[in-house]
């Protein structure tokens, strides 16, 4: 056996030297190390060798074919080295020429605040949440404490589903009325205390849709951030401490906020809040000259909010003698206009990459 497996390696070299492509070394290696090959063949006496021989022989076998294997491999080598330089050699080649570079997109600038919003509010110990973008009537409104008649939703033209309407009846007679794309990302407040109760604490991002008539500032199709906190013993002054804290760690410098008296149906008392002007520090003036961005006044407009309604705390189950909290709603499309200096609103679902790459 030992005379065979030198010969074979001796024949399967010479045989080696012959080849010039890469079809043919495949043959030899089919024809020597296949399942079926010349090696197998010899292998199979094994068994037929003496007890003290058959180690001898296992090594034997096992550096024969090592050696036939890397063998084939550097032919292999040789052999597409010389097809890519047969290849070269008919044209000119500059091998200093820069690959094509492929473009890769990057993360829209709308998304980009959203998930510096959610890293910070998350940091905080707040959840974050979604909810239908199609909705009942129920959650959109009433639940709310939007009631049909309210004039609350003349300032939400909205966009309602035709034919279709929600079948659940748990909470009314004839279910939760028509579906509608909702008009604020307030819906998932009632469902969120359905679903978890309190304590919670958690910010809705999220698409809303209102009839607009579409200009720089206006847009049928805009992103809010809703926040909900509810726990025993929760005042406003939580409420302003955590968006003072979250507008400075979202804009890197300290940042003062302040209430306004305002009025929100699903909040009572409700009010805006304003933050300090980034431009103008504050002081309505930069280098003795008016601030556009606050109008002079120090202060930019920047959301709603208040103490969450009892209306709102009974439609999710919550009962409002236990429990108090707060809410608050900002536009995110906004706040991204208004970190980026973005003038036109109509420029963020544009889809012009002239824009988007920008950012």
């Amino acid at each position: 056996m030992e005379n065979q497996l030198k010969n074979l390696q001796t024949a399967a070299l010479k045989a080696l030297e012959g080849i010039k492509d890469e079809k043919s070394l495949k043959d030899l290696e089919v024809q020597y190390l296949g399942r079926k090959g010349k090696l197998t063949e010899i292998l199979r006496g094994l068994k037929n060798l003496p007890d003290e021989k058959k180690p001898m022989m296992g090594q034997l076998s096992n550096k024969t074919k090592a050696t036939l294997e890397e063998a084939l491999a550097q032919k292999l080598t040789a052999l597409a080295k010389g097809k890519l330089e047969k290849e070269l050699s008919g044209e000119f080649f500059d091998t200093t020429i820069p690959g094509t570079a492929r473009e890769i997109g990057h993360i829209h600038p709308l998304c980009q605040v959203q998930e510096e919003v959610e890293r910070i509010f998350y940091q905080m110990g707040f959840a974050i949440a979604d909810g239908p973008e199609v909705e009942s009537e129920y959650y959109n409104f009433e639940g709310l404490n939007i009631s049909k008649d309210h004039p609350a939703r003349d300032m939400q033209d909205t966009f309602f589903i035709a034919n279709k309407e929600h079948k659940d009846s748990s909470h009314r007679a004839g279910g939760h009325g028509r579906m509608v794309l909702r008009t604020h990302t307030s819906p998932v407040q009632v469902r969120m205390l359905e679903k978890y109760g309190a304590p919670t604490r958690v910010i809705i991002p999220g698409r809303v849709f209102r009839n607009e008539a579409t200009d720089a500032s206006h847009e049928h199709t805009f992103n809010q951030v809703e926040g909900l906190l509810i726990d025993k013993d929760i005042s406003m002054g939580h409420l302003k401490g955590v968006m003072a804290e979250f507008l400075t760690r979202l804009f890197g410098k300290p940042v003062k906020v302040r209430f306004r008296p305002g009025y929100f149906p699903f909040v009572e008392p409700g009010l805006e809040l304003d933050f300090s002007c980034l431009l103008c520090e504050g002081t309505g003036k930069k280098e003795d000259c008016p601030c556009r961005v606050c109008k002079k006044t120090g202060w930019v407009e920047f959301m709603g909010a208040g103490m969450t309604h009892e209306k709102v705390l009974e439609a999710g189950g919550v009962d409002p003698k236990k429990y108090q909290g707060w809410a608050f709603g900002f536009g995110l499309t906004r706040l991204t206009m208004m970190r980026h200096g973005i003038t036109d609103i109509r420029l963020l679902a544009s889809g012009d990459l002239r824009f988007s790459r920008q950012f």
